[in-house]
C-alpha cells in the first residue's frame, strides 16, 4: 500500500475520508460537499450516534453519476497524535480487504491546530495496519486477499513533507522487524538474518559480523555453549550509524536473537513451541530501530548489537549442569538451558563495552515467561540501574504506545543467583523469575555504564489485532527505541 499526496481532492473519489474531531458531525461543515449531499451525509452521520471517537466510522453512500460512491467519516478524537493513530489504524483495518483501490483522506475538515506530527502518525498507522506476511500462501481466498493499494492525502498540514519523512522511516523499520520475526526458523537463521540486514549498508549503516570463530578467540563461551548443539554457526551482528560523524557512540542497543528456541536439553513442551521462532524479537527490534534512524539520518551515534544463535538439543548440546566461561571472564554454572537468552545477551554486552567503550546501553530480549504473568500483552518490563535512564525509556513508550513498566533491580536479589561451585548460576529459585534474569544481566555491566534490559516477552507477537498491526508481529520495540534517541541524543 501506498502513501501519496496530492494537490487536490478528485471529483471523482469513489471512497472520500473526512476525519472528524471530538464533536461530530456539528463541527463538520459542508466539507466541499454539495448542499444536498452534506445534508445527507450529517443526517446518516446523526442517526449513527457519530460523534467523532477516536477510531470510530460513519460511512454513508451518496449519489454519484449513474451510481454510488462513499462517504467515510472518520473519527480523530481531540486531534492528538495517539488518537489520530487509532484512527489510521481503524481505516486500513476497515478497508484493506474491502475491494476498494483507493481511498482519498481530505484533511481539511481537521481543526489547523492538527499538527503535521499527528497527521503523519496518522498515515503511518494506516501503512503499519496493512502489513501482511502471505508470500507463504498459494492459496487465498478472494475475499481475504488485500485490494487497498493506496491512499492519496489532500489538504495536510504545512511542514508534512518533513514529518511524513520520519513517520516512512519508522514505518519502514517496524516492516524490517515485522518480517524477521514472522519468518519461519527454516528460512531466518543465525546467517540469514545477517544477510537480511546487509541492506542497511547502502543506507550508511557500517556492519560487522563476527562468526564462532573469532568468538571463540575472545572467549564468549556463554553465547557459544547456547549455540553448540546447532547445525547453524552463531554470529554476532553490530550495525554502527554515525549520524553525527565519526566520534564517540551516545548508545548501544542490545538485541537477543534466538532464531529458534526448542529450550536445549532442558527441552521445552511441544505444544506451541512453534512461537519460538520469535525468539529473536528482541534483535529484530534492534534491527528494526537501526533502520528506522538511517533513514530518517538521525543525528546520533548509534551501535545496534545482535546475539544470534539456535538453541537445539543434539548430541553435542549444552548440558544442564555444565559450567562455562563468559567473555568477561566470569563463570556459570547452567541449571537450564532453557535460560540461554541471558546467556547470549552477557557476551554481546561485554563486547560491545570493551569494543566500542559505551556508556548507556538498552538490552532488549523476549526472556522470560514470567514477564507475561507478570504484564500479560500490555507492557514490557523496564528494569535499570539509572533512574534517569528509566524515567526517559518509560516517556518515550508513553509518547509512542509501546508501553514498558518498571521493575526492581537489588542486591537482596543476587543471592537467588550465586552459584556453590561457579560465580553465578542461570536461573534463580521460581520467584522474580524476571527479576533473577535481568540481574544476571547486570552482572556483566561495567559499574560507569548506564543500562537498562526491556523484557518484551510479552509484546512482540498478538494473537489478536493491535491499533496499528494485525495478528502476528508487532513490532514492538522499534517505536521507544526511535523515540528514545530522538528525545536524548538529538538535542
Amino acid at each position: 500500500m501506498q502513501i501519496r499526496f496530492i494537490s487536490s481532492r478528485p471529483a471523482d473519489a469513489a471512497a472520500l475520508v473526512l476525519p472528524v474531531g471530538k464533536g461530530g458531525v456539528a463541527n463538520l461543515g459542508d466539507a466541499g460537499l454539495d448542499g444536498a449531499t452534506a445534508a445527507l451525509v450529517r443526517g446518516a452521520a446523526e442517526s449513527a450516534r457519530f460523534d467523532g471517537e477516536p477510531g470510530t466510522i460513519a460511512e454513508i453512500f451518496v449519489p454519484q453519476g449513474e451510481g454510488a460512491a462513499r462517504v467515510i467519516l472518520l473519527g480523530t478524537g481531540n486531534g492528538e497524535g495517539a488518537d489520530l493513530e487509532r484512527a489510521g489504524g481503524a481505516l486500513t483495518a476497515r478497508y484493506l480487504t474491502a475491494a476498494i483501490p483507493t481511498l482519498v483522506i481530505d484533511f481539511s475538515t481537521l481543526s489547523a491546530s492538527t499538527s503535521a506530527t499527528a497527521v503523519a502518525r496518522l498515515l503511518g498507522a494506516a501503512e503499519q495496519r496493512g502489513w501482511r506476511h502471505d508470500i507463504y500462501r498459494t492459496r487465498m481466498p478472494a475475499a481475504a486477499k488485500p485490494t487497498l493499494e493506496r491512499i492519496e492525502v489532500v489538504a495536510a498540514p504545512e511542514g508534512i513533507d518533513a514529518a511524513w519523512t520520519d513517520a516512512k522511516a519508522l514505518t519502514d523499520g517496524l516492516a524490517l522487524t515485522r518480517i524477521l520475526v514472522s519468518e519461519p526458523p527454516n528460512v531466518l537463521y543465525p546467517e540469514s538474518f545477517v544477510e537480511r540486514c546487509r541492506h542497511l549498508e547502502e543506507l550508511g549503516i557500517e556492519i560487522t559480523v563476527l562468526d564462532e570463530a573469532a568468538m571463540r578467540e575472545l572467549g564468549m563461551g556463554a553465547l557459544l555453549g547456547v549455540s553448540q548443539g546447532s547445525v547453524r554457526e552463531a554470529q554476532l551482528l553490530a550495525m554502527r550509524w554515525n549520524g553525527k560523524g565519526e566520534g564517540d557512540i551516545d548508545v548501544a542497543l542490545v538485541g537477543k536473537g534466538v532464531t529458534f528456541d526448542t529450550g536445549g536439553i532442558s527441552l521445552k513442551p511441544g505444544a506451541g513451541m512453534e512461537d519460538m521462532k520469535w525468539d529473536m524479537g528482541g534483535a529484530g527490534a534492534v534491527a528494526g530501530a537501526m533502520k528506522a534512524l538511517a533513514l530518517r539520518k538521525a543525528k546520533a551515534n548509534v551501535i545496534g548489537v545482535c546475539g544470534l544463535v539456535e538453541n537445539m538439543p543434539d548430541g553435542n548440546a549444552q548440558r544442564p549442569g555444565d559450567i562455562v566461561t563468559s567473555m568477561s571472564g566470569q563463570t556459570i554454572e547452567v541449571l537450564n538451558t532453557d535460560a540461554e537468552g541471558r546467556l547470549v545477551l552477557c557476551d554481546a554486552v561485554t563486547w560491545v563495552q570493551r569494543t566500542h567503550k559505551v556508556k548507556t546501553i538498552v538490552d532488549l530480549a523476549t526472556l522470560t515467561g514470567a514477564m507475561i504473568i507478570a504484564l500479560g500483552n500490555e507492557h514490557g518490563g523496564l528494569f535499570a540501574n539509572d533512574d534517569s535512564l528509566a524515567d526517559q525509556l518509560l516517556d518515550a513508550g508513553k509518547a509512542t504506545g509501546d508501553k514498558l513498566w518498571r521493575f526492581p533491580l537489588s542486591p537482596a536479589y543476587d543471592k537467588l543467583i550465586d552459584s556453590p561451585i561457579a560465580d553465578m548460576k542461570n536461573i534463580g529459585g521460581r520467584g522474580a523469575g524476571s527479576i533473577t534474569a535481568a540481574q544476571f544481566i547486570g552482572r556483566f555491566i561495567e559499574p560507569e555504564v548506564r543500562w537498562a534490559h526491556l523484557d518484551i516477552a510479552g509484546m512482540v507477537w498478538a494473537d489478536k489485532p493491535g491499533v496499528a498491526w494485525d495478528k502476528g508481529a508487532t513490532g514492538f520495540g522499534v517505536r521507544v527505541l526511535d523515540r528514545f534517541v530522538r528525545d536524548q541524543f538529538e538535542g
